[in-house]
């Protein structure tokens, strides 16, 4: 074990109480989570689809009829607000759903026309690989590991599953949902694994690949051990999304929707709108928009942030750039310890000599540049080592639709801030990581692709 590593344990962000310790996996352990994923694999490919998907179907409706359970675990863990939490476990439940009713249709085989000189029938077949590790974040606990396990359990794959360590009761709810669901022993095993048994399960013969969604810095180690032991991987790590406001008929209301999508769940969101890049004409309304919203909060009453360390980051982050001249114009207080609070604040001013105009800011800081032109707006878009996804909003879609091809993203939105639903494709370009989730992309992601040809 990593001497650093923090112990699988419950902690209340609005307290900074220790509530309840898990402990590491033995080595033992991970064997036979190893073994039993392996061993699941041999039976459940032979599974019909058709009969996998129903068993998938019913791991859905278990996240409809437990999301108020799932929502105070999530309340309890990370701090998550509950109507927040149950909304969380809702689109889980249309994730397996999703993918319980497309699945069989995914995975039809595709025919392939020949040529007059190839002949024969040719068409690729869509199977799956074996067992595969999820490596999931805390920030959303049910959301990300429905993202991995959905799509590889219709395939035929089984799941190892290692959570994050501040999130265990979840991780083990999750758990018990797959085994009321009748999904088989091995088929989807939790594990509190260590860093280093991570390493253990990648290398293993038995595991075919390895997703994690987390840190620049996880996903460099998760890589190159993925490279290391010739294992597919899947990333999607930090981003620094933007949100490019061209112009606007109703400033008030693209502010609030800027807000609230900001600071939704504390703004500890991937594809969060981090940078707001907005054309001078409508920036001084939009900030004082912004202001105002962040000055009615109360931080007595504003739910926490997941952890103390995560709350001080923001902080460090946010004194930095006011120190070497950004402007905050409200909030970005940091409560007192030991409780995770810190109220949403409104930045402007940030310049590249500042942590925050290279580094993601994972909590509710809304960052607002001015431009002055469309070609201003796309440079400062795409000015980051980040690729996740990025928006654009005008009243004019063909010119917002023209901004937002432009951009160095994996999702490109237009006049919204993300299109979120279990259909479409998740997943960044540049540090942000590579491969997809979610969607038909997704399932394709630990999936044997196999050429299937009959010569004549």
């Amino acid at each position: 074990m990593s001497p650093t590593q923090p112990p699988y344990q419950v902690t209340d962000p609005a307290t900074g109480e220790v509530l309840q310790t898990f402990p590491y996996a033995t080595g033992a352990e991970i064997e036979t989570a190893i073994a039993a994923a392996d061993t699941a694999f041999t039976a459940w490919r032979q599974v019909p689809i058709a009969e996998r998907a129903a068993i998938v179907q019913k791991v859905s409706d278990l996240f409809g009829e437990r999301a108020e359970e799932l929502a105070r675990l999530s309340r309890q863990e990370m701090g998550k607000a509950i109507d927040e939490g149950k909304e969380e476990s809702e689109f889980s439940q249309a994730i397996f759903g999703y993918y319980a009713t497309e699945g069989p249709r995914l995975a039809a085989d595709r025919p392939i026309p020949t040529s007059e000189d190839t002949g024969g029938t040719a068409m690729v077949e869509y199977r799956p690989v074996g067992p595969v590790l999820g490596i999931m974040p805390w920030n959303f606990p049910t959301y990300q590991i429905a993202r991995f396990a959905a799509p590889n359990l219709v395939l035929g794959n089984t799941v190892i599953l290692k959570h994050a360590e501040c999130v265990p009761q979840t991780a083990l709810a999750v758990a018990q949902i797959m085994k009321d669901a009748g999904v088989p022993e091995g088929a989807y095993v939790n594990v509190f694994a260590t860093h280093e048994q991570v390493e253990t399960i990648i290398a293993d013969r038995r595991v075919q690949g390895v997703s994690l969604t987390g840190s620049e810095r996880a996903g460099a180690v998760v890589a190159a051990l993925a490279g290391q032991y010739l294992k597919k991987c899947v990333l999607e790590l930090g981003g620094s999304d933007p949100m490019v406001v061209l112009d606007s008929a109703d400033v008030p209301k693209l502010a609030e929707t800027a807000w609230d999508f900001r600071v939704y769940n504390n703004g500890q969101v991937c594809n969060s709108n981090k940078r707001m890049i907005v054309m001078e004409d409508v920036y001084d309304s939009f900030v004082a928009e912004l202001t105002e919203k962040a000055r009615a909060i109360d931080l007595a009453t504003h739910a926490p942030m997941s952890s103390r360390r995560a709350a001080e980051a923001i902080d460090e982050q946010i004194k930095d750039a006011v120190g070497k001249g950004a402007t905050l114009h409200a909030g970005g207080v940091l409560g007192d310890g030991p409780a995770a609070k810190f109220s949403p604040g409104v930045l402007t001013g940030v310049t590249p000599e500042m942590r925050a105009f290279h580094e993601e800011l994972f909590g509710p800081v809304a960052v607002v540049y001015k431009v002055a032109s469309e070609d201003e707006a796309v440079e400062l878009a795409n000015a980051t080592r980040f690729g996740l996804g990025g928006s654009v909003f005008s009243a004019d879609v063909e010119r917002a639709k023209r901004i937002a091809r432009r951009l160095d993203v994996g999702m490109a939105n237009v006049n919204t801030p993300a299109g979120e639903a279990a259909e479409l494709p998740f997943g960044g370009t540049k540090r942000s990581g590579f491969g997809r989730e979610l969607g038909p992309l997704g399932f394709d992601e630990f999936c044997n692709k196999r050429l299937y040809y009959i010569a004549d």
